[in-house]
């Protein structure tokens, strides 16, 4: 049986090298990168099974990244890794799709049955926050509060420069993305908010004064 293709993608090195081995022993692992563009470029390339993915990187972060590769994969198995116990973490990058959510400090107990949960078209939620998680979405009493916490924080971002007035392309240029990046994330707020159109996602910005840092 061919052995589970996994792609590491976390900056910080010696936190990395630990995974690293956690992974060989059980994996084929066929690359490890340190940013989140790197991770894009990477899975598209070498196609593996599952991502193992930190949310705090440079240039994207793991949920921005993951986002992007779903433009092309909708089915990529991502795991997400975090050194904050946090269940709104949790919760956020499940909203968006994610595979597994594992912290860092268990990681040594957990990451490659989160792995092996994500290859078998599982989802692993590391046992110290599952209760948690499933409380938090439970008391979330519609679809568009569920999406507030989904959104991430360059979305956030994002729409707050939306309030300001600005073009798609102009808010490329602030945060040096593309201005199709830009349409994406716009698109993908709408859907998560059970919005309709830009206006309205404004609107319900400042209505719900989701738009600060």
């Amino acid at each position: 049986m061919n052995r589970v293709r996994v792609l590491l993608a976390d900056d910080h090195r010696m936190l990395a090298e630990g995974l690293k081995n956690l992974l060989v022993a059980e994996f084929d692992l066929v690359g490890v990168v340190e940013d989140g563009r790197a991770m894009v470029e990477a899975a598209k390339t070498l196609k593996p099974d599952v991502i193992v993915a930190d949310i705090t990187m440079p240039h994207l972060n793991g949920i921005e990244a993951f986002e992007e590769i779903q433009k092309s994969d909708p089915d990529v198995r991502v795991v997400f890794l975090t050194m904050h116990r946090d269940a709104a973490y949790a919760r956020r990058v499940l909203e968006a799709g994610a595979a597994g959510f594992v912290l860092k400090h268990s990681a040594p107990e957990e990451l490659v049955l989160a792995v092996r949960a994500a290859a078998q078209g599982r989802t692993f939620i590391t046992p110290t926050l599952a209760a948690e998680v499933l409380q938090g979405f439970r008391q979330h009493s519609s679809p568009a509060e569920v999406g507030i916490g989904a959104l991430t924080l360059r979305q956030r971002e994002i729409l707050r420069f939306l309030v300001e007035g600005l073009t798609a392309k102009q808010i490329a240029l602030r945060l040096e993305i593309s201005p199709r990046t830009v349409e994406f994330h716009k698109y993908r707020m709408v859907e998560l908010l059970g919005l309709n159109t830009s206006a309205e996602l404004i609107h319900f910005a400042i209505k719900h004064t989701i738009v600060g840092p």
